[in-house]
C-alpha cells in the first residue's frame, strides 16, 4: 500500500530523510518513533502528497506521488485521514459542522451526510456534543473531533502526527484505543510519536528514525 524506495529529502541544507526504504502493508498499524527532527513528519507529509522526495520514489496505492498531476492529488488525499497535534478546528462552527465538512467537500448528499456524521461522532464518544463549539470542549474532546473528522469518510489510510502530544496519559490512551478500533476495521494506521508509552501499551510494528534514517524496524515483542 505504501512504499518508500531510497528516499532522501533536505530542507535548506538540513537533511530530513536519508536513503529511506520502507514498505507498509494494507491494514497494518505502525508506530513511527524517534526524537524531534528525526524525520517522522516529513515521512507523513510525503505520503499525504504535501512534499516530494529529492531522491527516490514514494508509492501510495501504486501511485508515484512525485509524478502525479496536481489535479490528481485531492482524489488521492480523499483516501486518507490526517490527525495532528494542533487541532485546527473551525472555532465558529459546531462539532457536527467541523466533522461534516469533510463529507460536504466530497459531495455527499445531505441526508447521508448527517447520518454518517452522527454515526462517526457516536463512535468517538461525542454523540451528545454535536451542537457544541470546539472551544467549549476539553483538549481530549477536541482531539476526538479531529479524529472523527479524519475517519468520517472511511479512509484507507490514517496518518497521525503526534496526536497525543498535548494530552495527559489517560487521554492519550483513549485516543490510542480509538485508533486501534479504526485499524480493526481495515484502515492502515501510521502514528508518529516520540512517546514510548504508547507503543509499549499497544505492541505493534515500530519504525524508529534517527537523523532521517531508519535505524530500527520491528515489533517490540519480537
Amino acid at each position: 500500500m505504501i512504499k518508500f524506495f531510497h528516499v532522501s529529502k533536505s530542507y535548506q541544507g538540513r537533511t530530513a530523510l536519508q536513503d529511506v526504504s520502507l514498505t507498509i502493508e494494507k491494514g497494518e498499524f505502525v508506530f513511527l518513533t524517534g526524537s524531534s527532527g528525526a524525520g517522522k513528519t516529513t515521512l507523513l507529509r510525503m505520503i499525504f502528497c504535501a512534499d516530494a522526495p529529492d531522491e527516490g520514489q514514494v508509492l501510495v496505492n501504486s501511485r508515484n506521488v512525485a509524478q502525479m498531476k496536481p489535479s490528481a492529488v485531492p482524489r488521492l488525499r480523499r483516501t486518507m485521514g490526517f490527525v495532528g497535534q494542533d487541532f485546527r478546528l473551525l472555532h465558529k462552527k459546531t462539532v457536527f459542522e467541523n466533522v461534516a465538512l469533510a463529507l460536504k467537500v466530497g459531495g455527499m448528499p445531505k441526508g447521508m451526510l448527517r447520518a454518517k456524521t452522527m454515526e462517526t461522532l457516536g463512535a468517538v464518544g461525542l454523540g451528545s456534543k454535536v451542537q457544541v463549539l470546539p472551544l467549549s470542549l476539553s483538549a481530549g474532546e477536541q482531539q476526538r473531533v479531529c479524529l472523527a473528522r479524519a475517519i468520517v469518510n472511511d479512509p484507507q489510510i490514517l496518518l497521525a502526527d503526534e496526536p497525543t502530544g498535548n494530552l495527559d496519559t489517560n487521554l492519550s490512551g483513549e485516543i490510542l484505543d480509538l485508533m486501534k478500533a479504526v485499524n480493526t476495521r481495515g484502515t492502515t494506521v501510521l502514528l508518529a510519536t516520540h512517546n514510548q508509552d504508547l507503543w509499549r501499551r499497544a505492541p505493534r510494528r515500530v519504525v524508529r528514525l534517527d537523523q532521517g534514517r531508519v535505524v530500527e524496524d520491528g515489533c517490540p515483542e519480537a
